[in-house]
């Protein structure tokens, strides 16, 4: 069975926190893909950032329902939710629109369960890992093209 070294992209496409929203959308659209791992000064995996971090900032806000009941409001949903969805949409660098903590695969991660995650978790760009070190990126379309192949 095939593992995620056999189908990575080696030459991985990154992104610091710093970078600006603007040229995110300029490196996704140039190089067709769909996300990239954002890295630290120091080269470190310390995210991961995707079109679908793109599109929320152009989503309409979710207000929390609220129930209010002898003066007092009680939220029936999490208001820091709304809290970070406010973020997004006013981000202006990737820092604002990230996600932290990403999903990551090892080089010998093999390949039903690299579709596993990626359908469960509805992940789009799998950082591929080894001995914490980033050493390539699979997206879907490695899987799609994999099927073919």
């Amino acid at each position: 069975m095939k593992t995620a070294a056999d189908i990575m992209t080696r030459k991985v496409i990154t992104v610091t926190a710093a970078s600006s929203v603007k040229d995110l959308a300029r490196i996704l659209t140039e190089n067709n893909i769909s996300g990239v791992p954002v890295v630290n000064e120091d080269g470190m995996l310390i995210g991961v950032v995707t079109e679908s971090d793109l599109i929320d900032q152009n989503k309409r806000i979710h207000i929390p329902t609220v129930v209010s009941i002898l003066d007092s409001f009680i939220y029936l949903e999490s208001p820091d939710r709304m809290e970070k969805e406010i973020q997004k949409i006013a981000g202006s660098t990737v820092a604002d629109i990230y996600t932290s903590d990403p999903i990551t695969v090892t080089v010998t991660t093999p390949l039903d369960e690299l579709a596993t995650i990626m359908s469960e978790k509805s992940i789009h760009t799998l950082p591929v890992l080894e001995d914490g070190k980033l050493v390539g990126v699979i997206g879907k379309k490695d899987i799609i093209r994999t099927i073919i192949s």
